[in-house]
């Protein structure tokens, strides 16, 4: 953040633009306060959850890239948290980024998604996960189109869609 400082630990920014640098000092000193929380234990979300989803919000597992109709859909929607229903991202912040998952340059709001360093497989990345159910949505990178130049990499089978509303009716 040029000419600003740091972000405190828990704030949100003071800006409407996700940077890089807010993104890396939330995974190592705090992330932004979630809207609020959802808790359940391993065996409730083995109840509510097929064995793919499970795997892929509970354990931290990756489908398969391009697997998901969802990087071909470019309609106006919501994305939300698959296990909570908390509202994600947005259509309009979605790209195609050729990457073989979904791909959105900013979150709805700051606080609806969590930043954790992530060291697995030999790579430095940070992981995200729903702020409110800690699901594993996929990984955040530095390397998006502008303005933000981020690319939040997501497991479409951690997305529900959800159609915008439009006086009243689903679009």
């Amino acid at each position: 953040m040029a000419g600003h400082e740091h972000p405190k630990e828990h704030d949100l920014p003071s800006i409407d633009i996700l940077t890089w640098s807010e993104v890396t000092h939330w995974a190592t000193h705090g992330n932004p306060s979630p809207p609020f929380r959802i808790e359940k234990t391993e065996a409730q979300w083995r109840e509510l959850l097929t064995d793919k989803q499970f795997r892929i919000t509970r354990l931290k597992g990756t489908e398969r890239a391009h697997s998901s109709e969802l990087c071909q859909l470019f309609e106006p929607g919501r994305y939300e948290c698959l296990c909570c229903g908390t509202e994600l991202f947005d259509a309009a912040n979605k790209y195609q980024s050729n990457t073989g998952w979904p791909s959105f340059t900013q979150p709805v709001s700051p606080g609806v998604v969590a930043y954790h360093p992530d060291a697995s497989h030999g790579m430095h990345r940070i992981e995200v996960t729903c702020n409110v159910c800690d699901a594993h949505l996929g990984h955040v990178f530095p390397d998006g189109p502008e303005p933000s130049g981020l690319r939040f990499c997501i497991n479409a089978v951690s997305l529900h869609r959800s159609p915008v509303r439009e006086r009243g009716r689903l679009s």
